[in-house]
């Protein structure tokens, strides 16, 4: 299209929010992946792509620099920091990419950046990573907004919540408005699915397709570490398994003439792939690799209707039309996620929990303190300097991987790296 923007991807994956990019109106100048079967998925569907294989923060696969004004810096970075179902290690898991490739929004000046996640990092736990996100952006003049976007919303048949930070200069920002949910409702998994579970010739097809009657629990890809493929943990099979669908594993094929009326079946990939958002009409992919692989490159995608969604929008606002009016911006304020974070990063010396309590809008006893600042120092260096009975506190690093040469996401990297997806 004439009005063609330009994009870099980091954490492709298997290409949902490629795709989705793709029909917004962006031009791949360059995609990164890590993980081989994903590449090789890629590189059959957009066989012209420049492709950086490895990993993403290691400077011989990109350089960052090369890319500067790109319109728009898009990815959608490791959820396992994140997630509700991991550890939620957050900075300190060797997989987090989100402060890094904030980071290097310093080098590139992206026109606009795009960044999507579990509904996890959107949880109190990591209120201060997103305020130290946030304040990063806004120190390189970035205005950010984040959001929690409902797969469903888009017309993809998931519960698939994913949270969604988008960052402008205010001249583009002006001009941003988040994607309006669809007024149609999305099919339910009988809707969507009958025709590839009939396709074998299934007497029990019709009766399947009236059982299955809501849309899908958030299909989980799931990690190298954890074997073969399946629908996702406990909570999730048993809501499979009310839709007439066994949440163990996937089918090689669609059930045949053969099996019977009540017969429970697995999902097929390309069953799965379509509950994910593709299909053969807007969205048409095809996936290499192996059965496993392909379901793991499908489930850790970014639905393609979300991020055609979410792109069109950015892209609207980077090339609005003649008749389009900017919004008024309040620039001099910025979000405030975590008020004693704030506090501590503007302090100048050690602070005494009083003191802390006495600078919040708020303030908050000693007890609700202590544990608030416990809780920092799982993404920060928190000093400490004891006077008798007395702690004053200030707040040091961010534990995070942001491109620092000397990091333990390095080793920790490389050990895991035959386990990370």
């Amino acid at each position: 299209m004439a009005d063609q923007l330009r994009v870099v991807e980091i954490c492709a994956g298997a290409g949902g929010q490629s795709l989705g990019l793709e029909r917004a109106g962006f031009e791949h100048e360059l995609a990164v992946e890590l993980d081989t079967n994903a590449i090789q998925t890629l590189k059959l569907n957009r066989p012209g792509w420049k492709i950086g294989e490895g990993d993403v923060a290691d400077p011989s696969v990109w350089d960052p620099a090369d890319y500067q004004g790109i319109d728009l810096f898009a990815g959608g970075v490791p959820c396992p920091p994140f997630t509700i179902a991991g550890k939620q290690l957050g900075a300190t898991d060797e997989r987090d990419l989100f402060a890094w490739a904030v980071k290097q929004c310093r080098e590139m000046k992206p026109r606009a950046l795009l960044l999507e996640n579990v509904r996890g990092l959107s949880m109190n736990r990591f209120t201060a990573y997103r305020q130290a996100v946030l304040d990063e952006l806004h120190d390189m003049e970035y205005i950010a907004d984040w959001k929690l976007l409902q797969a469903s919303d888009f017309g993809v048949s998931q519960l698939r919540p994913r949270f969604v930070l988008v960052a402008m200069h205010a001249k583009d920002f002006a001009y941003f408005e988040w994607p309006e949910p669809a007024t149609k409702k999305p099919f339910t998994v009988g809707e969507l699915l009958h025709d590839l579970m009939a396709a074998n010739g299934w007497p029990g097809a019709n009766a399947w397709r009236d059982k299955a009657n809501k849309i899908a629990p958030t299909i989980v890809g799931g990690s190298k570490k954890h074997g073969g493929a399946d629908l996702g943990p406990t909570r999730a099979k048993a809501a499979w398994a009310e839709m007439g669908v066994d949440g163990w594993g996937i089918a090689n094929d669609a059930p045949g003439p053969d099996d019977p009326i009540d017969f429970t079946p697995k999902l097929t990939w390309p069953m799965v792939a379509r509950i994910q958002g593709w299909d053969d009409a807007r969205y048409k992919w095809e996936f290499s690799g192996r059965k496993t692989s392909v379901y793991r490159q499908i489930g850790n995608a970014f639905p393609p209707p979300v991020a055609e969604a979410v792109g069109t929008a950015i892209h609207k606002a980077l090339n609005p039309g003649p008749k389009a009016a900017p919004k008024p911006l309040i620039e001099d304020i910025k979000p405030v996620h975590d008020p004693v974070y704030q506090v501590l990063r503007k302090a100048t010396r050690y602070m005494r929990l009083e003191e802390i309590s006495q600078a919040l809008r708020h303030p908050l006893d000693q007890h609700t303190l202590e544990r608030h600042i416990n809780h920092l120092k799982r993404d920060f260096e928190i000093k400490e300097k004891v006077r008798g009975s007395t702690t004053a506190y200030r707040l040091g690093e961010f534990k995070a991987f942001t491109g620092q040469e000397i990091h333990s996401r390095h080793e920790a990297f490389q050990t895991q790296l035959p386990t990370i997806s």
